[in-house]
């Protein structure tokens, strides 16, 4: 099955053997929004929700998350990370969660950036669901990655 590093020579699952990769510094940057109603928009800018402060909840779920992808899905390697930053951006109908992670290692960490921001908007979500059941939680894309065999990426 050419092309899928995952899978070996019979289809079988596996984790990728990053052994022989030269450690370089790897970045990547993903970003995802929950959008949801006016009221709950302004009561989360206004730090107005019962729950506590939103967005500072948020942002540390992010963060952890992105330190436990490996635990999260299955075939990611653990990875020593020297930065994840987590910027929120709320706006009159949602919210926009935009992550960045780094590593000097042998893989990237796209999947680490994607993780953070799915936790952080489910947090969100999580969070602020008392106000709006029905808020959408969705383009959730890498933006960039840097460093690594394949180079640099942009969407």
């Amino acid at each position: 099955m050419a092309g899928l590093t995952h899978l070996d020579d019979a289809g079988a699952a596996h984790m990728v053997d990053v052994g022989s990769k030269q450690v370089t510094r790897r970045e990547a940057v993903a970003t995802g929004r929950i959008d949801m109603t006016p009221d709950a928009a302004a009561a989360i800018r206004d730090g107005a929700v019962v729950k506590g402060d939103v967005l500072a909840v948020a942002r540390v779920a992010g963060i952890m998350a992105a330190k436990r992808t490996s635990e999260l899905v299955p075939l990611c390697h653990p990875l020593p990370l020297s930065r994840v930053a987590l910027d929120l951006t709320v706006d009159h109908a949602g919210v926009t969660a935009t992550a960045t992670v780094a590593t000097d290692g042998k893989t990237g960490v796209e999947m680490e950036a994607l993780t953070a921001v799915s936790v952080a908007l489910l947090t969100v979500y999580d969070m602020a669901k008392a106000i709006d059941k029905a808020m959408l939680i969705g383009g959730v894309r890498l933006l960039a990655k840097r460093g690594g065999r394949s180079g640099d990426w942009r969407a």
